[in-house]
């Protein structure tokens, strides 16, 4: 377990001990991996006393009020290396997930949750404003401003959490991985589009991408929920076919709105066969090392979670030889221009002209060339995969 690791347990069990909110700990929280990610671990403290958690961290070197006031969580003021917070305490314990990668997503959720209420309680408020006469008018103007100083603080903090929720390439043997990421919106970083890769005890590699309905904070929080879903389904053993379409029966009661594509690949290092489960997702694009180029389409298509009849009817499977290249993304690649059957056209010329670069460098010069004119913003994910069996794996 790392120093950061440790950290952030004590932290969450202090705080779940003491009550303290989800939203507020994942503030806390994040602040407190921020400022341990550089040199010596610093030393934690907690103490709980009149209705106030008090966290105090010591660091190794003097922590300036310039660098405390980019924190998420601001602590008391000062110069020094002791840092404290002085949060409010609940009405009892709360639970808290006990491994890492689970507590940062429902923390990630809490805040999503915030943001969402924060959002509506804005847009009520200025709607009730815009009904009042002229001599409010001052009052708006300061509304949106304050509203723009909110947005973008929720911004770093979606922006780190997205970040690390977006996992770096899994140890893939012979396959070279590369990924792209893009929101619709700089200044808005959170969006519908997400994807989770991880090892199988059997050692294959599985990719899932998402592109759910909608943007924003609703959107992430819905395509958060079908890569979970779809991991623990995986880790259980259920079938690669059945994936997608008992991912969508579970997840119809829990959230009844949701809808997104999805698109599952499974890569088995042994062999360099890759097999792809479609549910009304944009079409993987095939380059041989010879050139040649293909979309990959299934013989039956699928439907997507929250479609009619939802589920993979089939299944796309290919062994790669030598130097093949994959691409997979999300539609925002190919819908620049709002004409879909151009861009995967487009798509597959610049998927061969490309294709000599290195693999790390792929995803981000299709986005670069795709979306030179831009009709239609959406947020993007392209993935890069390469088959290089001679080059001792990735």
């Amino acid at each position: 377990m790392t120093d950061a690791v440790r950290l952030r347990r004590h932290v969450r069990e202090a705080c779940a001990a003491a009550g303290v909110p989800a939203d507020q700990r994942a503030r806390l929280v994040l602040a407190v991996t921020l400022l341990a990610e550089n040199g010596p671990s610093p030393e934690l403290s907690t103490a709980t006393a009149d209705g106030k958690l008090s966290v105090t961290l010591k660091s190794p070197l003097p922590v300036g009020q310039d660098r405390r006031n980019t924190l998420p969580l601001l602590p008391a003021a000062g110069d020094g290396t002791s840092l404290t917070w002085h949060l409010d305490a609940g009405d009892g314990p709360v639970p808290v997930a006990a491994d890492d990668e689970t507590a940062t997503r429902d923390e990630m959720l809490a805040l999503v949750a915030r943001a969402d209420a924060v959002a509506k309680e804005q847009r009520e408020l200025k709607h009730e404003l815009a009904e009042t006469n002229s001599g409010v008018l001052a009052m708006y103007v300061e509304l949106e401003e304050q509203d723009e100083q909110l947005r973008k603080a929720h911004a770093v903090i979606f922006r780190e959490l997205e970040d690390a929720l977006r996992p770096p390439p899994p140890p893939a043997g012979p396959f070279e991985l590369a990924v792209h990421y893009a929101p619709s919106q700089r200044d808005s970083p959170t969006g519908g589009d997400l994807y989770d890769w991880f090892v199988l005890p059997d050692g294959c590699v599985h990719l899932t991408l998402v592109d759910a309905v909608g943007h924003g904070v609703t959107s992430t929080r819905h395509a958060l929920t079908v890569t979970h879903a779809i991991r623990t389904l995986a880790l259980e053993g259920h079938p690669f076919r059945d994936l997608i379409g008992r991912t969508a029966r579970t997840l119809a009661t829990i959230e009844p709105e949701l809808m997104a594509t999805v698109l599952l690949a499974r890569l088995d290092p042994a062999t360099g066969d890759v097999t792809f489960a479609n549910g009304s997702h944009p079409r993987p694009v095939l380059v041989t090392a010879a050139g040649a180029t293909e979309l990959l389409v299934p013989a039956v298509s699928g439907r997507g979670v929250g479609f009619p009849d939802p589920g993979s009817k089939s299944l796309v499977h290919r062994t790669l030889a030598d130097g093949d290249l994959l691409v997979v993304y999300t539609d925002g690649l190919v819908e620049s221009r709002k004409d879909f059957q151009e861009g995967e056209e487009r798509l597959l010329a610049a998927a061969r002209r490309n294709a000599g670069r290195p693999t790390a460098d792929i995803p981000d010069a299709l986005a670069t060339e795709m979306l030179d004119i831009v009709l239609h913003a959406d947020d993007i994910v392209v993935i890069a995969i390469r088959h290089r069996p001679g080059y001792g794996g990735a």
